[in-house]
């Protein structure tokens, strides 16, 4: 399972009635670190500019990142609003929002940051053109509440993407298809909304928006140390919750690592991306 998706630290922030579960909360200590080896990986690129590229920001828009992580994306609307349009971030947790700040000063950039999460966005109505919202809503209690938060700070014809994770699709290879098929469920199981790419387009359809395009990525991870790391602490936990064995998971890992070793491993979770406006 590719960490770059798993969530293990969230690009996003979390709101306020989000479930602070093991996957979404793990490994704070290193949440900038994790920020920046995120926005490096291709899978990941790749979807952003898919998102830049669909929203097509133009010079004098107000543009907002909810769930802005470090920044980046932020930075990139700035640069294409230009010195008489505004791009912010929200983001909730207090080491990203001053990683981002500092980032600005160093970087000179108009970008601008807030403190705020996705259930109460801290703008009045109809306050901007754009809106992203990248892995945030697998982490909600309440995703229709976030939905509708989107909806509301939108100016009519404004234009929005979210994208997420849907843990449904999942995929784990190599091992024995019952015991990868209860990992896959512990981490539903301790994920807060694991299913939110496919219900985005519902949920953005009941804000009130109009859905224009989904796309879809299969975030790919290289069997690496972070990979095998990830996996094999939902092996543990499952099982803790004795849906596996102790010897199912041993066998588990070293069919992961056996294919590491050999090229023939594959584990990614698809990313599903949504396209909508506001009607006028």
């Amino acid at each position: 399972m590719a960490n770059s998706s798993v969530g293990t630290v969230p690009h996003d922030g979390l709101g306020s009635g989000s479930k602070p579960d093991r996957f979404d909360r793990d490994g704070q200590d290193q949440l900038v670190d994790v920020q920046d080896l995120q926005a490096a990986l291709p899978g990941v690129r790749r979807l952003r500019n898919w998102a830049q590229d669909a929203l097509a920001v133009q010079p004098g828009e107000s543009a907002v990142d909810i769930g802005s992580g470090t920044g980046s994306e932020v930075f990139t609307f700035a640069d294409r609003v230009g010195p008489t349009g505004s791009a912010l971030g929200v983001e909730p947790d207090p080491r990203l929002l001053a990683e981002a700040e500092r980032r600005v000063r160093q970087s000179g950039s108009t970008a601008k940051f807030v403190s705020g999460d996705a259930y109460g966005l801290p703008f009045g109505s109809e306050t901007f053109d754009v809106a992203l919202c990248e892995r945030v809503f697998q982490h909600l209690t309440s995703p229709a509440r976030a939905a509708g938060e989107i909806a509301r700070v939108l100016k009519p014809g404004g234009r929005v993407v979210v994208m997420d994770s849907d843990w449904g699709t999942a995929v784990v290879h190599p091992g024995d298809r019952a015991v990868v098929h209860e990992v896959i469920e512990t981490m539903i199981a301790g994920t807060t909304n694991p299913f939110a790419g496919r219900r985005l387009a519902g949920q953005l359809t009941a804000a009130g928006l109009v859905v224009d395009d989904i796309g879809s990525h299969a975030l790919i991870q290289d069997g690496g140390i972070g990979a095998g790391a990830l996996v094999a602490r939902i092996a543990d936990m499952s099982v803790a919750r004795g849906s596996i064995t102790e010897q199912q998971r041993d066998q588990l890992i070293a069919d992961l690592e056996a294919g590491a070793a050999s090229g023939d491993i594959h584990l990614s979770v698809t990313i599903f991306a949504v396209l909508a406006h506001k009607p006028a």
